[in-house]
């Protein structure tokens, strides 16, 4: 007896079945794309976000320590004699200007400021003999600065040769002065300084003025006659008990989303207001003003405010 057969039946699927197999597929790849691309955006931002961080943080830290060597006295030098006091100020400082690279100290300031940024600068006494001294006592590169010599560290704000602002620390090296960058991504750097008006002087600030404030109040000063070392007797800039800083940052990279305020106060809404009196450029900054881009990028402010050390005579 013989089987029969019926015709064979192939297995598979249909166009419409494929189509919608692909569809699916596409849509899973789609929606783990976009997951993906998301992902990417937060960790791109959180790293920006943690470089303007480390920036802020290591420039005041800086900063605070160059304040606070210009208090420094070698009184193991002086053998116990007390300091001159008709040397120059250890705190100077200009408005709303920049400085060349080279050249001595803050002398021959360039006007175009950064959003009107200012210029610090901090002198000081070495230590150690020549020519490295001991160490102790370092200029804001961190090279040693020995007791036969004047240490400075000065900080202003330039554009590098990408337009991008950089805090940058200007020192004086063995042969010429130089500057080397920072923080970059500056959008302003105001400083205040704060004036023990007491008398006898406490150590204590009474007022914060800026470096303007305190060139009108050395102009005004009664003289005798005695020339620039009457001056550095008398200036006010040894009466600078303590420095207020603040750095606005931004980031590198642009944000999709809106990031901060319309407008950043570096020394708070009231100062430097309409009205208040006081004329500081570059404390009140407006995001519209600052913005180059379509996107703009995270920014931050940092603010610290450092002593100088006991006010002096």
């Amino acid at each position: 007896m013989s089987a029969r057969h019926g015709p064979a039946r192939e297995g598979g699927t249909t166009l419409a079945e494929l189509l919608v197999a692909l569809a699916l597929g596409l849509g899973v790849l789609l929606a783990g794309a976009v997951l993906m691309i998301g992902a990417n955006r937060s960790y791109v931002a959180h790293q920006d976000a943690a470089g303007v961080d480390d920036g802020g943080r290591f420039a005041l830290a800086l900063i605070g320590r160059a304040v606070a060597q210009g208090a420094f006295v070698d009184w193991e030098r002086l053998g116990g004699a007390a300091p001159a006091t008709r040397g120059p100020a250890p705190l100077a400082g200009l408005d709303s200007r920049s400085l060349r690279k080279t050249g001595p100290g803050i002398d021959n300031p360039v006007g175009a400021a950064v959003n009107g940024s200012d210029v610090l600068a901090v002198r000081f006494a070495g230590a150690g003999a020549a020519p490295h001294g001991d160490g102790s006592v370092i200029d804001c590169a961190g090279f040693p600065v020995h007791a036969a010599k004047e240490g400075w560290s000065i900080f202003y704000v330039a554009r590098n040769s990408d337009g991008l602002a950089e805090l940058r620390c200007k020192y004086r090296g063995a042969a010429d002065w130089s500057a080397d960058a920072v923080v970059a991504g500056v959008d302003s750097f105001q400083v205040l300084y704060g004036v023990d008006t007491d008398t006898p002087p406490d150590g204590t600030p009474n007022r914060y003025v800026n470096a303007g404030a305190l060139a009108a109040l050395d102009a005004a000063l009664p003289l005798a006659g005695g020339g620039q070392a009457e001056l550095n007797e008398k200036t006010w800039w040894k009466r600078v008990a303590s420095v207020q800083v603040a750095l606005l940052l931004h980031g590198e990279r642009p944000s999709g989303a809106p990031v901060g305020p319309a407008a950043y106060a570096l020394f708070g809404p009231a100062y430097g207001a309409a009205g208040a009196g006081v004329q500081d450029v570059g404390v009140h900054v407006t995001a519209a003003a600052l913005a180059g881009r379509a996107a703009a990028p995270a920014r931050r402010l940092f603010t610290a405010v450092f002593a100088v050390g006991a006010a002096q005579p």
